[in-house]
């Protein structure tokens, strides 16, 4: 709802007499009178404004009422939900009067000498509004990683997060094919209402870790380690992809960190979604050498040429 700045559609000062008033309104009203403007609807929507306000400001027990909201620094045109000040059925009227005039001084609406007290201050909460609406509590948001593994399989996890009221364990699904950055709603497990209203609504948001494979867009990464003469001559290689183990074809002359794609095999929701798997070649020394090895190592070295 719009508040309504009378003083300033008038244009007096809030400290204005009733006679001052009383000349401003006069002054306007005649400006922006529908006969001196006629079919001009900016003066018709200006001459009820005034009048409007001239109906409150001209009343000195509306006006009265009117001025306890000057602690509330409101300005013309701001908008505020009315229900904060209580629980109230508000009833619409046909009188030509603003939301905002009927109610606070219309037939049905807030009777502002229930909200405030004889010095004008607000009684009830002490850092809001009086009233007893119920109000519902404030949403959340958490986050939590999981690996593409688990968003591939469709996990259930349990996490732990720190609240105002100290610390909750709670319990997710995570949807196959969860995208990075997908929020999952938590009904009920937000911060709680005010007044007998219901709680927030707890948002998870999903980030990828790295584990048995590295998320890039719908693309998986498998790192997989090779020896020097695989990577030299070629071969094949047993590798635990997302759908089981499959068999990959190393090229001759490989080298470290080229990849090879096996199509179809990435992350998604469905088959038809799902990005690629990337191998990613490692190659990588024996730990320990036989006799036989060190000794085709040793050929192979005196090999060596600038």
């Amino acid at each position: 709802m719009e508040y309504k700045d009378y003083y300033k559609i008038l244009g007096v000062d809030k400290n204005a007499s009733q006679d001052e008033i009383k000349k401003a309104y006069r002054k306007l009203a005649k400006k922006y009178h529908p006969d001196a403007n006629p079919g001009d609807k900016i003066a018709e929507e200006k001459f009820k404004e005034v009048n409007e306000a001239y109906e409150v400001l001209g009343d000195e027990e509306k006006r009265r009422k009117y001025d306890q909201f000057g602690n509330m620094n409101f300005t013309n045109g701001m908008n505020f939900d009315p229900f904060q000040f209580g629980n109230f059925e508000f009833r619409k009227s046909n009188n030509g009067f603003s939301d905002f005039f009927n109610m606070f001084f219309g037939d049905g609406g807030i009777d502002l000498d229930d909200l405030f007290g004889a010095g004008g201050g607000f009684k009830g909460f002490s850092k809001g509004f009086s009233g007893t609406r119920a109000m519902r509590g404030e949403d959340i948001e958490a986050e939590l990683a999981i690996t593409p593994e688990e968003g591939l399989e469709g996990v259930e996890k349990t996490f732990t997060i720190r609240t105002g009221e100290g610390k909750k364990t709670l319990s997710v699904k995570i949807p196959k094919g969860i995208p990075e950055g997908g929020k999952i709603k938590l009904a009920g497990q937000g911060k709680p209402g005010i007044g007998g209203g219901r709680s927030g609504d707890l948002y998870i948001n999903i980030r990828f870790k790295e584990g048995k494979y590295k998320l890039e867009g719908n693309n998986l990464i498998k790192r997989t380690e090779i020896y020097p003469w695989t990577a030299a001559l070629g071969g094949e290689v047993r590798v635990q992809a997302p759908d089981g183990m499959i068999q990959v074809k190393i090229p001759a002359g490989i080298q470290t960190d080229q990849k090879i794609r096996i199509p179809g095999q990435g992350y998604g929701k469905t088959r038809e979604s799902r990005g690629d798997l990337y191998i990613l070649i490692k190659i990588v020394n024996p730990r320990h050498l036989s006799s036989e090895q060190r000794k085709l190592y040793e050929k192979l070295k005196a090999t060596e040429t600038d």
